[in-house]
């Protein structure tokens, strides 16, 4: 199985073939894929594989996972220093705050923008259910290049070409959606200590258990909200 998807991997790296989307990008795309072919050999994930993006304010850090047909566990691919985000520690609240949101988010192929003024973009989907039950409000918030943010997290063009590619590989090759979570530093014990006065500890709290997950099962979680909280399973 392996294999095969190999050959049909290689094929899309040597000719145009109908229906593929890749080729109408507005850069050369097998250029962004040689970049990041090396981290993909050396974790045995390959193009079209599902995707996961994990973000974190404090570090300025994107962290693209990827994992193999035959792995249950997502592999740590690349880590992207981001270029730019806006605001503070804590969750977007409203429509025009400036801030850039936390939480659990996904993108799908209907959220791709290969079009997009800044380079190309794919839309987050904030706000999402829990964000709605606390009635906070935005819209087009995006992972982005051209390295300018208002709310939205910024990459430089080179690094967005990379993750954009290989998030609309693994949407053309049948992962349904990607998740992309959003935390305001790693979650530590030690790290959460330090927060205890913040205003957002608790929401802080709620969305470690998110987090946690991850770190020991190397999946990402599946949730849905209960009385106003995350609930993962």
């Amino acid at each position: 199985m392996r294999l095969g998807f190999i050959l049909v991997a290689l094929m899309f790296l040597s000719a145009c073939a109908d229906g593929l989307r890749l080729p109408t990008l507005p850069y050369d795309w097998q250029r962004a894929l040689g970049r990041v072919n090396a981290d993909m050999r050396n974790n045995q994930v390959y193009v079209g594989d599902p995707v996961f993006i994990r973000i974190f304010k404090e570090e300025n850090i994107l962290e693209l996972w990827m994992k193999g047909d035959d792995n249950h566990q997502y592999t740590l691919v690349k880590s992207y220093p981001i270029c730019n985000w806006s605001g503070a520690l804590g969750p977007k609240i409203r429509e025009g705050d400036r801030q850039s949101p936390e939480g659990f988010y996904e993108t799908d192929i209907n959220s791709l923008n290969p079009q997009s003024k800044y380079h190309v973009s794919f839309n987050i989907n904030f706000p999402n259910a829990y964000d709605q039950s606390y009635g906070r409000t935005g819209s087009y918030l995006m992972v982005h290049g051209d390295c300018v943010s208002d709310g939205c997290y910024a990459m430089t063009d080179a690094q967005i070409e990379e993750i954009y590619t290989l998030v609309e590989r693994a949407l053309d090759n049948g992962q349904r959606n990607i998740p992309v979570h959003i935390f305001p530093f790693r979650m530590t014990g030690g790290r959460m200590l330090q927060e205890v006065q913040s205003p957002w500890f608790e929401f802080w709290l709620d969305i470690k258990e998110g987090y946690d997950y991850f770190e020991t099962h190397k999946r990402p979680p599946l949730w849905t909200v209960e009385n106003k909280d995350y609930v993962f399973y």
